[in-house]
């Protein structure tokens, strides 16, 4: 249940008396920090302007309404469209690399002859597979340039179009609980003010959960292909790792380092106002249910390419 401890959310006519509330002084005119400034009286304004039902807290629900619109209209797109270039190389780079490795292993046998290479059985295998990977590695890059999923961009497009909007809306909320602020007298579920950190902890161990569940949920629709790549995969690093070489791994590397930002977000948002610990909550709740909801149609999609393969081979 919502909850609101001011008089501005029981008297709906007062919201015309907060209307009318003096302007915050600007500290130091700069452009970003006027820039900041004004977003948050704008931000202040527009939870007075909004028709919210008069028990509602107006403030907090403005925050949960500008976290959910901000993130459908700049993250969502280049989101959706991560995704598109991560299933065209799944689905069509891997398999057509897949066909031509036979292929490529010829060619590499062929040019071994050539070159007059001696050694024993291991020896030739040991070179024939080290040539084949190279030879592989160079056409699959070839095949995600032609197909315009390149992974470095896929992977680095929504997190330079989020972290702006991120950082910024971050600001805008620390500016609008700068004393002196309304917000001092409005409470959210277990923030007593605003303005003031969650002192339960409550909202930045949320935080904390919802992350981390972001990250491990990520293999419950992972594909029966990318699971057996991915054993394959571990099998390999474990026989190069008993050969006594050293193999890192980007995956694991990642999700580790998410992990520890899981409990580095809690300790973060344990700090700052009860307005950015809101917006963090409700930012990483969307993104939460945006993986599950894009994930699942990721699988949806990758299950009638399936059928329409066999569909196709069966004709």
């Amino acid at each position: 249940m919502l909850l609101t401890r001011t008089a501005l959310s029981s008297l709906r006519p007062s919201l015309v008396a907060a209307a009318r509330r003096p302007r915050r002084p600007l500290p130091h005119r700069t452009f970003v920090s006027s820039t900041i400034h004004g977003l948050s009286e704008g931000f202040l304004d527009l939870a007075i302007a909004l028709p919210w039902p008069p028990e509602w807290p107006p403030y907090s629900c403005t925050i949960i309404l500008v976290t959910v619109v901000t993130r459908l209209a700049f993250t969502v797109p280049f989101s959706v469209w991560a995704k598109n270039r991560q299933w065209r190389a799944e689905n069509v780079v891997i398999p057509q690399l897949k066909q031509e490795i036979p292929a490529i292993h010829k060619h590499v046998q062929q040019e071994m002859k050539k070159d007059g290479f001696r050694g024993d059985k291991e020896a030739v295998i040991a070179e024939i597979n080290k040539r084949t990977r190279v030879v592989a590695a160079k056409r699959r890059t070839e095949l995600l340039r032609e197909n315009r999923c390149s992974p470095m961009l896929t992977i680095a497009m929504p997190i330079v179009t989020q972290l702006p909007l991120f950082v910024g809306t971050s600001m805008v909320m620390s500016e609008a609980a700068r004393a002196p602020t309304v917000l001092d007298s409005e409470a959210f579920f277990t923030l007593t003010s605003l303005s003031h950190a969650d002192s339960t902890l409550t909202l930045p161990i949320m935080l904390g959960i919802i992350t981390l569940a972001n990250v491990e949920s990520s293999k419950w629709f992972v594909s029966a292909e990318v699971l057996q790549r991915e054993q394959q995969v571990s099998k390999w690093t474990a026989e190069r790792r008993a050969r006594g070489e050293q193999v890192l791994e980007p995956r694991k590397i990642y999700q580790t380092a998410l992990r520890i930002l899981s409990v580095g977000r809690i300790l973060i948002a344990a700090m700052v106002p009860g307005t950015v610990q809101l917006y963090w909550v409700t930012s990483a709740t969307f993104g939460l249910l945006q993986s599950w909801a894009l994930d699942y149609w990721d699988m949806r999609r990758r299950q009638r390419h399936a059928i329409s393969g066999k569909q196709n081979d069966s004709a």
